[in-house]
């Protein structure tokens, strides 16, 4: 393994974010990993963990990262400062063709950047390797439950970026005491796995979706349902996971069941605009639609959900949605369902989201970045390359690039 230095970014996208991608105790755990490879912090003044943290732990801090081989973050790096011929690795959101982005993947190619992009590093399996998912359940979920207090006027919790980390996040959530209140979550993985953490820690029962749909309870209780309960064929044919993946146009909604009988929705799902949505505007207008309040974590903008607006904020998270005129308002007003759709909740708990993430990085990535790509990890993460070209995964790219 040849020398390498490696340089963890400071956080420059406005809003700002305050997660890292290496936390400090992570920083000690690389170098005894990887010690052929010298590893520096960018200092940063909103980063959750603080230049003294890794000073602390011996790790050094360096301003200047343009001796450096490979540049880690989380979030989109300005333009200005990108350093031609480097090795990046962060979230672009440039590779489902994002205009928005579209001159940051322009000066990939320009610079001859390998861009690394974080979304796309799998195992041979497809599944990702390092994602926030986790804690944007985690936050969502705790977030529906803010709304709830705030909602009913029954508790008041602080909010999750006012937490230190997940021991006083969790402490906060002892505060929550639920009436007879059933909670759907949607999704069967990270985000949803996540959700239910936060569930589970208050001591709400988990039910089959059978019985959420078809049983009382004198006690509040939760349902995850998965894409076999949502969604049937539409040619009435026996539900097939693979083929809804590859053909999800062929499938239309099992949703509304659950809007006669659910109070708070906390949406974890993945969805693809070909699938059906969950739910139309009529839905919501029906007498018996039930579901006061919607965390939707998945956050698809006009989707799947119509009260999803908009992405709402960290700063304000809630906003209140009146289907009977299709306008916006008092997010807890008896006639609007309370809606939260933040996109970036892990942001809300900077330290933790920070620890899972630099783990998988750490376990999971820079073996394979730092020696040999094996099972070609990192170039199916590639979207450009240091010849200044897009990576073999990527070239569908070619004319939108242009």
């Amino acid at each position: 393994m040849k020398k390498l230095k490696v340089g963890v970014l400071r956080e420059t996208k406005t809003p700002p974010d305050m997660r890292v991608a290496i936390a400090p105790a992570q920083g000690v755990e690389f170098q005894k990993k990887f010690p052929n490879v010298e590893l520096v912090i960018q200092p940063s003044d909103i980063r959750a963990y603080t230049n003294q943290e890794y000073e602390k732990l011996g790790l050094k801090m360096q301003e200047d990262l343009s001796d450096c081989d490979i540049l880690v973050g989380v979030k989109e790096v300005e333009i200005s400062k990108l350093i031609p011929n480097k090795t990046y690795l962060f979230f672009s959101h440039t590779a489902k063709k994002q205009l928005y982005n579209k001159p940051l993947l322009q000066s990939f190619l320009e610079k001859k950047i390998r861009l690394i992009d974080h979304e796309y590093l799998t195992d041979i399996h497809g599944i990702r390797l390092v994602a926030f998912g986790r804690w944007a359940g985690i936050v969502g979920a705790y977030n529906a439950l803010i709304a709830y207090g705030k909602r009913y006027k029954s508790y008041n919790l602080r909010r999750a970026y006012e937490c230190h980390d997940m021991d006083e996040f969790f402490v906060e959530l002892d505060k929550v005491k639920l009436p007879n209140t059933k909670i759907l979550v949607s999704g069967g993985g990270r985000v949803a796995h996540g959700a239910m953490e936060v569930l589970n820690h208050i001591g709400i029962e988990k039910v089959s979706p059978q019985n959420f749909l078809t049983k009382t309870y004198n006690h509040a209780v939760y349902a995850q349902i998965d894409p076999w309960h949502y969604t049937e064929r539409k040619n009435g044919e026996e539900f097939d996971l693979e083929h809804f993946f590859k053909h999800p146009y062929e499938y239309k909604s099992a949703f509304l069941p659950f809007t006669k009988v659910a109070d708070v929705f906390i949406a974890c799902h993945f969805w693809s605009p070909q699938s059906p949505v969950f739910m139309t505007i009529d839905d919501m207008r029906a007498n018996d639609f039930k579901i006061k309040i919607i965390a939707d974590v998945s956050c698809d903008i006009n989707g799947p959900i119509p009260s999803t607006t908009h992405a709402s904020t960290i700063a304000e998270p809630f906003y209140g949605y009146n289907a009977a005129n299709q306008t916006e308002g008092d997010a807890f007003a008896e006639d609007h369902i309370s809606m939260m759709t933040v996109d970036n909740l892990p942001g809300e708990s900077p330290r933790n989201a920070s620890i899972d993430f630099g783990k998988g990085l750490i376990d999971k990535v820079f073996p394979s970045l730092l020696d040999e790509d094996s099972d070609g990890i990192i170039e199916r993460a590639s979207i450009t390359t240091l010849e200044g070209k897009l990576g073999k995964h990527f070239t569908y790219l070619t004319e939108y690039a242009k």
